[in-house]
């Protein structure tokens, strides 16, 4: 252990470096007119270059798709033999990427694609058919199947290479390793949640080796007495981080394992009451990354995606009725399905309930540090927590006088891969030394923690990359382009019943790829497309709630989504034993979803339709509990 004399330096230090991150994020806001004042001349003086430069620039951005669009128009049919066959599959590959820009709900549109997609089919006979879905399905079934997930995920990937390059060996080859795998884990994005992962996993051994979980566990057994309230803390724990799912997940599972654990609550249904308010509590909250994102998806369509965002909450039955059945149960202390048999195991002392329980034990059995308290938790989460939300306000330009968003907390459009990332290092950093001002570890000691955490996350990760590459190959057969087709021409003849078409194409289409960022992106603007790009209509505000709901529903059930597999990682639970205890309960929320859509297309009224829908969710709790219910 260090001296007296050291740790005060190491406090000194610490002290030092928060004083400076303060000030760096403060000062700008005291100094934009001083700043602004400063810099006008040298503005002036550039104006006009930067100007042209800037415009021109703008200019070649905008007329890309525009110069594809105009192209395509004009060209005849898509002849192999031409000889500006390349420059015409060159624009088609370029207008069809830009499909949520085109899109119009037109003939003109319709023909234009049609020729777009007959140049992508002359490379890939498949893209944008029926075919395009096989490969996740074939993941999603295997996995299912089996019980083994790598495998079935790589099978997937190879079966979308396989169509992508006509099955051909080299073409296959190339587009499953060198367009799959290098360049999804390569992106830049990608690789910022891998970082966010191994950091917070450093955290939660270093908080774990301090004793601080260990002594939360013992706090939480004097203050929450049942089950019941247990389960009841998680999910409110889980509403109050709104912020960002992938935080969400990770945290909640760090804080509440030791006391679920001591009231033997199953790790598949820590999972579950995670992954329940991640998404589904992210997508109705107003000030969250999913907001931002919505609002950026919708900005070209409507003057205020925000407005839209917000009056689609009431609609979003799907993340409100989650919510209701995870509260309804804990306290009707009943559950169903695979889950029934898992609380079950878990009442008897085995709380994985799979193989590798001994995998997910040998992380956190470490000898527990007796000089362990409360604060060892708290605190590194506190400040961790604070830190990722000025992390995601920096990342989408709140502090940056030039930015748009600057100073503007609603709409600054988080980048969460920067944010959570910059937000968990200074986490890291505070943990360290905070454990050794407490002398609870040594220097050594927390260094160790690091590649712990990383062994911990390990298969998450593995999961991850393979979810990725899965979703690139997916994407490539143009799996999107297909089902966004499909709404426009055949769900916009039934207006009525619209919402409830667009929630099962919604929920189809995240499952299958598992995305629902992905998913908002594409139905987003041809629900609005179908509407003109009013929102002034009940039954357009309904029907846009409806994707969004739709989109988060898929990607809770689906085995290859992000947010279900950090779900798994937060709670260290076997992924697979995550989906299949799961899946009965989001499907039964999705069907209750699905009845209300139909009669909000008809009824219109959010007042009538959101009481209606919580009081048919109790009565489905109460109607499982008589039948197929099991005390919890």
């Amino acid at each position: 252990m260090f001296s007296q004399k050291t740790r005060k330096l190491w406090a000194i230090a610490l002290a030092v470096f928060l004083i400076c991150t303060v000030f760096t994020a403060v000062l700008p806001v005291f100094g934009d007119e001083n700043a602004e004042s400063a810099d006008t001349a040298e503005e002036e003086l550039s104006a006009d270059g930067a100007e042209t430069e800037d415009t021109a620039e703008d200019a070649e951005e905008l007329s890309e798709s525009e110069l594809a669009a105009a192209f395509l128009k004009e060209a005849g049919d898509f002849d192999p033999n031409a000889e500006n066959a390349e420059e015409y599959a060159a624009h088609a590959e370029v207008y069809i990427e830009s499909y949520s820009e085109n899109v119009e709900n037109t003939d003109e549109f319709t023909a234009t694609l049609g020729k777009a997609l007959t140049a992508k089919r002359n490379s890939v006979k498949v893209y944008s058919s029926i075919l395009s879905l096989l490969p996740p399905i074939i993941a999603i079934a295997l996995a299912l199947i089996t019980k083994e997930v790598y495998s079935s995920l790589f099978i997937g990937i190879l079966s979308g290479a396989l169509l992508y390059s006509n099955f051909n060996f080299t073409g296959t080859i190339d587009h499953a390793f060198a367009n799959g795998f290098v360049a999804s884990v390569a992106d830049s994005y990608n690789i910022g949640i891998l970082f966010f992962l191994v950091i917070l996993g450093a955290i939660v051994v270093l908080m774990n080796r301090a004793g601080g979980s260990a002594a939360f566990g013992r706090w939480a057994t004097k203050h929450i007495k049942s089950k019941v309230g247990a389960q009841c803390a998680t999910i409110f724990l889980g509403i109050l981080i709104f912020v960002d799912d992938y935080f969400n997940c990770l945290t909640v599972g760090s804080v509440m394992r030791p006391v679920t654990d001591k009231f033997n609550v199953s790790r598949a249904k820590l999972a579950y009451l995670i992954d329940a308010t991640a998404a589904p509590v992210c997508i109705i909250a107003p000030i969250s990354s999913w907001a931002a994102a919505v609002s950026g998806f919708v900005a070209g369509e409507t003057d205020n995606g925000f407005q839209l965002f917000i009056e689609a909450i009431p609609y979003n039955f799907y993340a409100i009725l989650t919510v209701t059945m995870m509260f309804t149960m804990a306290l009707m202390r009943f559950e169903f399905g695979p889950m029934a048999k898992h609380e079950k195991n878990a009442e008897n002392g085995d709380l994985f309930s799979s193989e590798d329980a001994e995998m997910f034990r040998s992380v956190e059995e470490a000898d527990e540090n007796k000089k362990g308290i409360i604060w060892d938790l708290i605190a590194p989460v506190a400040v961790l927590i604070v830190l990722c939300i000025m992390g995601l306000l920096y990342s989408g330009g709140f502090f940056t006088s030039s930015s748009e968003q600057y100073h503007n907390f609603i709409t600054a459009s988080a980048d969460a891969s920067v944010g959570l990332v910059i937000g968990a290092f200074g986490g890291l950093i505070f943990a360290v030394a905070y454990f050794m001002c407490r002398r609870v570890l040594s220097f050594k000691e927390c260094m160790e923690a690091v590649p712990e955490g990383f062994k911990a996350m390990v298969p998450a990760i593995m999961i991850l990359c393979c979810a990725w590459t899965l979703k690139t190959m997916t994407d490539s057969l143009g799996a999107k382009v297909f089902i966004a087709e499909f709404v426009r021409n055949y769900a916009q003849s039934a207006i009525q019943f619209l919402p409830a078409i667009v929630f099962l194409i919604a929920v189809g289409l995240s499952f299958a790829t598992g995305t629902s960022w992905g998913t908002f992106g594409i139905l987003i603007p041809i629900v609005l497309a179908i509407f003109g790009g009013s929102i002034d209509q009940s039954i357009s505000i309904i029907s846009i709630s409806a994707c969004m709901a739709g989109a988060v529903c898929g990607d809770h059930c689906s085995p290859i989504s992000d947010t279900t597999i950090m779900a798994s990682a937060g709670s260290q639970s076997n992924h697979l034993n995550h989906v299949t205890t799961q899946l009965p309960y989001a499907l039964t929320c999705a069907a209750i979803s699905f009845v209300c859509y139909i009669i909000a297309g008809f009824v219109q009224n959010w007042m009538i339709m959101l009481p209606l829908s919580i009081l048919i969710m109790i009565g489905c709790c109460f109607v499982l509990k008589k039948t197929v219910g099991k005390k919890a």
